[in-house]
């Protein structure tokens, strides 16, 4: 079927429905709409401009980097390469010390599962069932929050982990049931695996799942459950990684260190860069095994060179710090919303990733997503761009995840149009009558 919009007459429609207008730039915290609005960006872009739109000292890098090295042989290193392996290397323990440069989150999970699979000679992969981590290849089968149906089949091996999310617990859980129910699963997990588990992979914080964070003692937990049947565990930290949580690296809150860590988006703050990062024994072991991943793009001068730049920002105006304080007084806002709107069902996250749940009512938590969906395109209207996530069977939740130089005033501002959206998509609302 043709579409009326000229605007994608040429384009493939790989999702959901565009926003309407054209963007015509970006600088800070906003984009710049055709139409001459301004529109707060609460997404990050693609959750990936963790320094904000054409940050100078990003857009200087770029500027002088493409001037003397932008692509190389794949084989051959420049002295970006390096450097950004040495940053991130000094900024982890001394177990996450061997890195790989790419350029996508799904592309770097690709490498970590290969990896795994390589040193463990497991081939099965765990991963919570609202889990995204790529739509390539072997990364789309363990994506179990998004459509999978219609494409054949999937990567053999992947067994799904219920993901533990405490605002939808059964009634009567209470607190500890996650952990509990750890012991329970695994044992549901091993009578379905065929004793080739390779690894677990899972975000520290599920974002596309809802903005969901595993409770305290859980990670740590699962950690064990790996050693325990010699597989390793992967930390997903595409959208958390960087200082956005309030620390450089989400794993930092639940005192566990994963076997491989993978990094994307925020590590480029919106240019294609990634990396695979794992210990000097699992690559080892690994290249002596013959690891072989090439790309076309592995180990590309211009965007390690911006990486470099990304980490030097982070650090020197510590804006990792900085994300939990305006973390706290967004979240405090958001809060302050639920009290007015019953509407909203649970508010949770970390530093400047957050999440809002909308539901019918409190007592039910039934999810209405005709209603999230319209608050969404009202706030846009009003010129607050935020990311609604909707799973079958849960409510809709906001995405939150502004730049980390966001200042109190555009978190007042977009607290006041959310507040708008929700009483005027109410007061027009039959989903919630």
């Amino acid at each position: 079927m043709s579409t009326s919009d000229p605007r994608t007459r040429n384009l493939i429609r790989y999702g959901g429905s565009f926003l309407p207008g054209l963007a015509t730039a970006s600088a800070g915290v906003y984009v710049q709409m055709e139409d001459g609005r301004r529109v707060l960006d609460f997404t990050s872009g693609q959750m990936s401009g963790i320094l904000g739109h054409s940050h100078p000292a990003v857009v200087e890098c770029i500027r002088r980097e493409s001037e003397s090295l932008i692509h190389l042989f794949s084989g051959m290193l420049s002295k970006p390469v390096v450097e950004l392996a040495e940053k991130l290397s000094s900024l982890l323990p001394d177990s996450l010390s061997k890195v790989l440069l790419l350029t996508t989150g799904a592309e770097s999970n690709e490498a970590a599962l290969r990896l795994a699979k390589l040193y463990t000679g497991g081939f099965e992969v765990l991963a919570f069932d609202a889990a995204w981590h790529g739509m390539t290849g072997a990364v789309a089968s363990t994506t179990l929050s998004a459509s999978r149906k219609g494409y054949g089949p999937g990567m053999p091996g992947v067994l799904a982990l219920p993901t533990p999310n405490r605002y939808r617990r059964p009634p009567g859980a209470g607190d500890g049931y996650e952990l509990q129910m750890l012991d329970t699963w695994f044992q549901v997990l091993d009578r379905q695996s065929v004793g080739a588990y390779a690894a677990a992979m899972v975000e520290p914080l599920l974002s596309s799942g809802g903005m969901i964070e595993p409770p305290e003692g859980y990670l740590e937990k699962l950690k064990g459950k790996c050693q325990e049947r010699g597989m390793l565990l992967i930390f997903d930290e595409a959208q958390t990684g960087m200082g956005r949580t309030g620390k450089m690296f989400a794993f930092e809150h639940h005192d566990v260190v994963p076997d491989i860590l993978t990094l994307s988006k925020t590590l480029g703050a919106g240019l294609p860069l990634a990396a695979t990062i794992t210990s000097p024994e699992i690559e080892e072991k690994c290249h002596e095994r013959g690891f072989l991943f090439y790309t076309t793009h592995v180990s590309d001068p211009l965007p390690a060179a911006v990486g470099c730049t990304v980490v030097d920002v982070i650090l020197r105006e510590r804006l990792a710090d900085h994300a939990r304080e305006m973390g706290s007084y967004f979240a405090g806002g958001l809060r302050e919303l639920q009290a007015r709107h019953e509407c909203i069902g649970d508010v949770r996250g970390r530093g400047l990733m957050l999440g809002v749940e909308l539901v019918a009512d409190r007592e039910s938590k039934r999810p209405v997503p005709e209603f999230g969906a319209a608050v969404s395109r009202r706030c846009f209207e009003l010129g607050l761009s935020m990311n609604i996530t909707q799973l079958p069977g849960r409510g809709g939740t906001f995405r939150m995840a502004p730049p980390l130089i966001i200042q109190k005033p555009e978190i007042e501002m977009a607290l006041e149009i959310l507040d708008r959206a929700l009483r005027d998509t109410y007061a027009a609302s039959t989903e919630l009558r």
